[in-house]
């Protein structure tokens, strides 16, 4: 689950990924002193990989179930049971809101349909031909936490639409293949910001990615795009450095609102967006996904 742009005393979920140490800010600004990075051992990789396994197969039955008439409310009953069978506890469910008044987030998973852009609540409606959903989710296994999304196509898509997700799906994928190459976060951001841009698209910068571990939100904020503040507090690619890398890509705007649930994120000219979230640990060996049902 994503994390808002900002800092501040205490964790909060909105303004994604994904859930995450994301304070109550007053405005788009990133933190302003140098993030405390939890490096992870060589076992406790292993450990959050079990996490992330057990991610990646929940996240495998809503790819199974995206066909017209499915519901978002079922595709968190299916990845509720997952969890269940596994004794893993969700992440989500139960997240305290950073909207003053607002209830903790009331779900397994983050389903954000068309415009929703992250953090969308689960419901009855039926989904329909044409329709995009984003489903996010993670969970906390012997300790250690997995975190992941993707974004599923209903039916058949606009061909639009179709670019939307294969472009997003593709920005998350070039990053993960220049940490291998990469020494600092901010090359890595430089280029899935041109590619983005180079495709006639849009980041949104109001939620960023995170780091990960033993709490599903951890130092570092993991930006998708350059900005002054992460060139001053650059994050290094060591061995030990845990990201959920998760770029939110729109089709008309990166300007969004909140919606009045205190949750459900949406784009202003209410276009579709997509979002598309990896675990990745730094190895000696180079970049590791962690969320993925085989190494």
């Amino acid at each position: 689950m994503s994390s808002h742009r900002g800092m501040a005393s205490r964790p909060g979920f909105p303004l994604l990924s994904s859930l995450a140490r994301r304070p109550k800010v007053t405005g788009p600004r990133f933190q302003s002193s140098p993030p405390d990075i939890k490096l992870k051992s060589p076992r406790e990789i292993g450990l959050m990989r079990e996490a992330g396994r057990l991610v990646a197969r929940a996240l495998d039955e809503v790819r199974r179930m995206a066909e017209p008439g499915v519901t978002t409310a079922d595709m968190d009953a299916a990845i509720a049971a997952v969890f269940r069978e596994h004794d893993a506890t969700p992440l989500f469910l139960g997240y305290p809101s950073s909207v003053k008044g607002k209830p903790p987030f009331p779900a397994v998973i983050c389903a954000s349909v068309n415009e929703h852009v992250v953090h969308g609540i689960p419901n009855r409606r039926p989904l329909r031909e044409g329709d995009i959903v984003s489903v996010d989710t993670g969970c906390k296994l012997n300790g250690w936490c997995g975190d992941s999304a993707v974004t599923l196509a209903i039916g058949q898509v606009a061909p639009d639409v179709q670019k939307l997700l294969d472009v997003t799906q593709e920005t998350l994928n070039l990053a993960i293949r220049a940490m291998s190459r990469c020494r600092y976060w901010s090359e890595v951001a430089s280029l899935m910001e041109r590619f983005v841009k180079s495709q006639g698209l849009y980041v949104v910068e109001q939620f960023v990615g995170h780091g990960i571990g033993q709490s599903m939100h951890e130092d570092p904020q993991v930006p998708n795009f350059i900005s002054s503040v992460l060139r001053k507090h650059d994050i290094r690619l060591e061995p030990g450095l845990v990201l959920a890398i998760e770029p939110m890509v729109a089709l008309g705007t990166k300007d969004v609102r909140t919606l009045g649930d205190g949750w459900t994120v949406e784009t202003r000219d209410r276009r579709p967006s997509a979002h598309f979230e990896h675990t990745v640990a730094m190895t000696p060996e180079g970049p590791r996904v962690l969320t993925l049902l085989e190494d």
